[in-house]
């Protein structure tokens, strides 16, 4: 007889656990203990049960109870010492809203709409900040020339302060749309015109955007499965039922997705950098998925995140510029070549969109701030830009090349590295019988930020259970090669000392 699903810490709420259903029980038990998190249920600094006591009382195995709490600590909700106990961590990830007060308490839970709840409720990876090894787009910082970004600062107040302190335009610094139109049709093959850039205030918030304004509630959304769980935020933040489509060794599988939900709206894809999974997009898949936009009337939307760190030849050329029936939307960013807190990004629109995104953007936020736009613009028209980058390209030439070796030394024979041809990370594939999620708890006991492979896949997905999605996205840019050789034999030895099965 099938037992029924039982309440965990009761105390918290309706919490329930299915026995019978196709999730595990770890899984399950995670997402309870974030949510309970999430709602102020269980607060900053609060100790969560001991692991052995919980699975006494619940009748779960020990193991279940040790990686939900595993996870939870690799992904920044909680916090923990051997010997001392797991605690709620004082500072949330970015995506987790703040604790509830007293007052609301009777409040909790109301008034969300639904697509509020998706975006609450939503996967999230939680972001580093204090520059731990193996923390994914980190640049190194030491070698922006931050010096020179205040003197830019300074000059576009003393020159132009009071042409900047007026109200912006909402697609945009007018100079800056021109610097990056003529920047992406000579180094990434884009097709566009001033006019068609659009200024935002990162990648993100132009991906919320073209979700808004191209899709209805209810609408179909291809989206890359593994993928980035922002871009998923993205969609659902608008109403999107997401159809996950597989990547393979040669990019999304346009026939998989066609099979999946053939009258989706948008296609989200990350065609010269696939994210997380390293890989490039062949030509044949780039024009089928064309093909498919154009026959359904969807819309691409191309997210190049970072592309300018290709270390085999120059870039690639951008999707966009094979689209000859304005189906594709270009979304780029500058945080991952300069600084993370310079928020500022690109889209580039089809003509036609032009003035919507105006009237929404208008109706919105009114635009992005002026002042960083116009010293960015500096930035570029006086070659600083094309110095620094090629300065960046060369510098993480040489710690992918030293990640790659100490890899395959520190852990010969247990472990494999991947690197595609760009990016600022390497993929580490481990054993079945070494998961992820487990290491990843421990390796943040001892300072290291190692991101799941298996937190990019739907918790619902085969190539989880197939053991595809077992592995480490190890972010080299903002640590030297010695520093990154002393933290991968750190971690290599804390895989081999961790019980199997």
């Amino acid at each position: 007889m099938a037992r029924s699903a039982r309440p965990v810490l009761s105390s918290l709420g309706p919490v329930a656990l299915d026995r019978d259903g196709a999730e595990p029980l770890h899984r399950q038990l995670y997402r309870a203990l974030r949510q309970a998190v999430l709602d102020g249920r269980l607060r900053p600094g609060e100790r969560l049960p001991p692991s052995r006591a919980l699975a006494t009382e619940w009748a779960l195995s020990r193991n279940t109870v040790v990686t939900a709490y595993d996870t939870l600590l690799a992904e920044g909700y909680v916090t923990g010492r051997v010997g001392a106990g797991t605690f709620v961590a004082a500072s949330l990830p970015d995506a987790a809203p703040g604790g509830i007060s007293g007052r609301d308490e009777g409040r909790r839970g109301v008034g969300l709409s639904a697509r509020g709840r998706a975006l609450a409720e939503a996967p999230s990876i939680a972001r580093d900040r204090v520059g731990r090894p193996f923390a994914l787009g980190t640049p190194d910082l030491g070698a922006f020339p931050f010096a020179l970004w205040a003197q830019l600062i300074g000059r576009c107040w003393r020159h132009g302060g009071r042409v900047l302190a007026t109200e912006p335009d909402p697609l945009g610094y007018g100079p800056l749309r021109a610097e990056i139109a003529a920047y992406l049709r000579a180094v990434r093959a884009v097709r566009c015109e001033p006019e068609q850039v659009v200024i935002v205030s990162g990648a993100q918030q132009g991906l919320a955007l073209m979700a808004q304004l191209l899709l209805d509630p209810g609408d179909e959304a291809w989206v890359e499965e593994p993928g980035w769980p922002g871009n998923r935020a993205a969609l659902l933040g608008a109403g999107a039922r997401l159809v996950p489509v597989p990547v393979d060794g040669e990019g999304i599988d346009v026939a998989a997705g066609m099979a999946r939900g053939a009258g989706a709206r948008l296609a989200l894809v990350t065609p010269s950098h696939q994210f997380p999974l390293g890989v490039t997009m062949s030509l044949a898949r780039r024009l089928r998925l064309l093909d498919w936009a154009a026959a359904c009337d969807a819309w691409i939307v191309e997210d190049d995140y970072d592309s300018e760190f290709r270390y085999a030849g120059p870039p690639l050329a951008a999707l966009q510029g094979l689209d000859g029936a304005g189906r594709v939307i270009y979304v780029g960013s500058f945080s991952k070549v300069m600084f993370p807190a310079l928020r500022l990004g690109y889209v580039v629109v089809p003509p036609d969109l032009v003035e919507p995104v105006r009237a929404a953007r208008r109706h919105f936020d009114g635009g992005t701030s002026v002042v960083p736009q116009a010293a960015l613009h500096r930035f570029l028209a006086d070659g600083h830009f094309a110095s620094h980058l090629r300065a960046m390209r060369s510098l993480y030439a040489v710690k992918r090349t030293a990640i790659l070796a100490s890899v395959e030394e520190a852990f010969a024979g247990f472990a494999t590295a991947e690197a595609g041809e760009a990016g600022m990370h390497v993929l580490l594939r481990l054993p079945p019988d070494c998961p992820d999620h487990a290491l990843a708890g421990h390796a943040a006991r001892i300072g290291l930020t190692t991101p799941p492979l298996s937190s990019y896949y739907r918790a619902d997905s085969s190539a989880t259970d197939a053991g595809l999605g077992n592995g480490f996205l190890l972010g080299f840019a903002a640590h030297d090669p010695a520093a990154l050789d002393r933290a991968v034999r750190d971690l290599a030895r804390m895989a081999a000392d961790m019980p199997k099965g």
